[in-house]
């Protein structure tokens, strides 16, 4: 299936431990994962216990079912150390988001971020993810870690 980034798209869960994520109660002007993302797709997202100290941010997998559900495939960031959170009782606010990982460094220039027409990229940057818009030209010596798209 794809991956899908939505806004407005937040739901409720009472779920605990470490597994598959029931979702539940829809918040009012928002959207359900299975309306907003579709069953399948995969997307980003944080969970935060409310009235604790306990959240997690990271890449999931949402279905369709009797009971909707967000499988939480791979932590980003979270409150154990970076690794899956062994959720408490309470309710849950589950949400899209856009990791602050994933996104560009804040040390980054436009130019050497987006490049269109005939800019070139002089500096060194590593990237968590991105998209390389074309028509590319690549000279010189390239070194790719990981997977690398060109549109």
């Amino acid at each position: 299936m794809a991956f899908v980034l939505n806004d407005r798209v937040k739901q409720t869960s009472t779920s605990t431990g470490t597994g598959t994520i029931n979702l539940t109660g829809t918040e009012t002007g928002f959207e359900t994962f299975v309306t907003g993302i579709g069953n399948g797709n995969s997307c980003f997202y944080a969970i935060a216990n409310d009235g604790t100290s306990e959240f997690e941010v990271g890449i999931g997998t949402v279905t369709d079912a009797a009971t909707d559900t967000l499988s939480r495939t791979t932590v980003i960031s979270s409150s154990n150390s970076d690794n899956l959170v062994n959720f408490s009782a309470g309710t849950k606010t589950v949400f899209c988001t856009y990791p602050a990982k994933r996104a560009p460094s804040a040390a980054m220039t436009a130019t050497t971020y987006v490049n269109t027409h005939a800019a070139t990229i002089s500096d060194t940057q590593t990237m968590e993810s991105g998209v390389l818009a074309g028509p590319v030209t690549v000279s010189g010596s390239v070194t790719v870690t990981g997977t690398l798209v060109i549109i």
